[in-house]
């Protein structure tokens, strides 16, 4: 049945998606900086885990690390970069592009020290298939990817509402002016955000390339799908970006019984565009 293999294919690359998304909504909603970068991000983090697992270090170290170092890398972009800007009173777009050249810097480093091949992580029991129910097959990598996506999703949202930097957070996102005048310190949180969310990604960063391997330039398809999930979600719903991303990712699999696979892609986004004509603010924005 190929449909139900698609169809759970596109659960687990809309769950990596997702968390994507949700990190990308993170800290758009909060800093309002359109954090292109971000998916200079997302590819360092696979690489820094393939560049330890290749020196012997266990999986789990591996992907820690990466995590820490994305933690540090996204930290690093928002207090050396974007604070200094604004303290200039640059505008958006100027920062946009100070982003634009950070993840082209990032892509080339990337590309210059590991190559621009295809790598893969010498894993072996990654790609080894396990069958569901004797009509889908996934692998280690793929069952690991939706469950640790999961697990992400559900962090960040007990972290959002439940704790007192969660609720800083959203206090700062919500009005980062009267959030100043309280002394909530916006500078600091719009780190502590860019921080969290660099090592968010970091998740899919490693986990997807266990399955489909490494690539420089691997992260700008991901990222522009996130955001589209995260408008059409509603900018600020992290429940909204996630499940929005698992859509698209179903949408663009179901499409491949119908169509050749360069068009699912164009068509997804297409009827994304349609949808936005009629709700612009997101099916999931809050009131």
């Amino acid at each position: 049945m190929l449909w139900l293999q698609l169809l759970v294919n596109g659960l687990e690359t809309g769950c990596a998606l997702g968390v994507v998304a949700i990190s990308f909504s993170l800290i758009y909603a909060t800093t309002k900086i359109f954090h292109v970068a971000h998916a200079g991000i997302y590819t360092l983090g696979g690489y820094l885990a393939w560049w330890l697992v290749t020196h012997g270090a266990p999986s789990v170290v591996a992907l820690l690390g990466a995590v820490a170092a994305c933690t540090a890398g996204g930290a690093l972009i928002q207090s050396q970069l974007y604070a200094r800007l604004e303290r200039r009173r640059a505008t958006h777009l100027v920062i946009l592009i100070a982003s634009l050249g950070t993840l082209a810097v990032m892509q080339n480093i990337i590309a210059s020290v590991f190559t621009p091949n295809i790598l893969q992580f010498p894993i072996p029991w990654a790609a080894n298939v396990v069958a569901l129910g004797g009509e889908v097959r996934l692998t280690w990598a793929q069952l690991l990817t939706i469950a640790v996506s999961l697990a992400a999703y559900a962090g960040v949202m007990w972290f959002a509402h439940y704790t007192i930097l969660g609720k800083r957070i959203r206090a700062v996102a919500s009005n980062p002016f009267l959030a100043q005048i309280t002394r909530l310190q916006p500078q600091s949180v719009y780190v502590i955000v860019v921080a969290i969310g660099s090592a968010i990604v970091a998740l899919p960063g490693v986990l997807v390339p266990l399955d489909l391997g490494l690539q420089p330039y691997g992260g700008i398809t991901p990222l522009l799908t996130a955001t589209i999930a995260m408008i059409a979600g509603g900018v600020g719903s992290i429940t909204g970006a996630f499940v929005l991303s698992i859509v698209i990712a179903e949408l663009q699999n179901l499409s491949l019984l119908v169509m050749p696979g360069e068009w699912s892609i164009g068509i997804t986004f297409f009827i994304f565009v349609i949808f936005m004509l009629f709700r612009p603010t997101g099916l999931f924005a809050a009131r």
